[in-house]
């Protein structure tokens, strides 16, 4: 039986030895992680991009019932109570006054937002430009009547056109947002504009063109 002197000098030599290791760096962890992804024909499904909200603008540019039809308009598309927009100066040109409220919007979030987005795309043929994604992956575009949406014409309500604004994110932009150890986003976890044109493409099978035909 060897005595408890040796085995104490063992293990401590082994902690010795252990300790003494060099780890490897964080970059070449990474770079592990990403080359046997690729080798199993994984995605990083922190990089999929998602829809994280959708709005939908009506700009009257006057107040009173006009306003309200619209208001009207938005509710029955979207099923949620929309919030009215006030002028930030006064305009004696287009007789708008500072504070008046003068348009409506609605933000829609999840599948709602999805199955609202695609009915807008439907009515442009799923045709966009270039200019209509910004720098940040986001974009936009407008309609000019929303009967088309599938929403029944009323003498009563009329006929009002829409702007759609839509922003795209990747999982873990809430650190960003959160209050409680509040992060950055870094650059390569951003969406650009390209990222935004791939996934409308992919997405839908949409065309983007570089100026109107």
């Amino acid at each position: 039986p060897t005595s408890p002197c040796i085995h104490s000098i063992s293990i401590s030599a082994l902690t010795i030895i252990t300790l003494s290791l060099p780890k490897a760096s964080n970059r070449r962890r990474k770079k592990c992680c990403v080359s046997t992804m690729a080798d199993e024909g994984k995605t990083n499904v922190m990089k999929d991009i998602k829809v994280d909200k959708l709005v939908l603008n009506c700009c009257v540019g006057e107040s009173g019932d006009r306003l309200t039809r619209a208001a009207r308009v938005l509710e029955q598309l979207t099923g949620q109570q929309p919030v009215y927009s006030k002028a930030r100066y006064t305009l004696r040109t287009f007789g708008i006054r500072r504070n008046e409220k003068i348009a409506v919007h609605v933000t829609v979030r999840g599948e709602k937002a999805l199955e609202i987005l695609e009915r807008g795309l439907k009515v442009k043929e799923y045709e966009l430009l270039q200019q209509n994604f910004s720098e940040t992956g986001n974009f936009g575009f407008g309609i000019n009547e929303h009967i088309d949406l599938g929403i029944k014409y009323d003498p009563t309500t009329g006929i009002y056109g829409m702007d759609f604004f839509v922003c795209l994110t990747r999982p873990g932009a809430r650190v960003a947002r959160r209050k409680v150890r509040q992060g950055r986003v870094g650059r390569p976890h951003k969406v650009t504009k390209e990222d935004a044109i791939k996934w409308f493409q992919d997405k839908f099978e949409g065309v983007v063109l570089a100026k109107p035909v």
